[in-house]
């Protein structure tokens, strides 16, 4: 997590909440910085994890390809909030759909374009969710995904 990011506390608490009902143990490493990252990854290490999710912040986005590399280099499978992790070589990611979060971006103006009022717009999440698995990674880290999970992938990366 990047301790400089507003929205860090909040979202290591709910993963902590989430940890604690399925009886695992969390170890946050701090990164607010690209040079951060390499003792952030050590700390990992130390504490022995055995798997890795990165925080949803646009920093770590902007990072994307050394935090997929310091995980491939020290055997640590992880998991991201962004597409652009796999794509960069991370094992995995889950996150909304961009384009239909777009999509539904260009309703909302469209609409208030029209006329309507911003304040009695409908606050909207995300419906639309995609799977990406990138098995060049999971090959380097010996990791086998099950044929169950690669049939549920919308992106799978050879």
């Amino acid at each position: 997590m990047n301790p400089n990011y507003p929205d860090a506390n909040l979202q290591i608490r709910e993963l902590q909440e989430a940890a604690s009902t399925r009886k695992l143990t969390i170890t946050v490493a701090g990164a607010g910085t690209e040079s951060d990252l390499v003792a952030a990854f050590a700390t990992l290490v130390q504490q022995g994890a055995e798997a890795l999710f990165t925080a949803n912040d646009p920093f770590f986005i902007s990072l994307r390809s050394q935090i997929a590399a310091l995980a491939e280099r020290y055997a640590i499978p992880a998991t991201y909030h962004a597409r652009e992790f796999a794509s960069a070589g991370g094992l995995m990611s889950y996150s909304a759909d961009t384009a239909d979060a777009y999509r539904q971006s260009g309703n909302y103006v469209g609409r208030i374009l029209k006329g309507e009022r911003p304040a009695n717009l409908p606050v909207m999440q995300s419906t639309k969710f995609e799977l990406v698995l990138n098995l060049k990674t999971a090959k380097t880290l010996g990791l086998e995904i099950p044929p169950q999970l690669l049939a549920l992938a919308d992106e799978v990366i050879e």
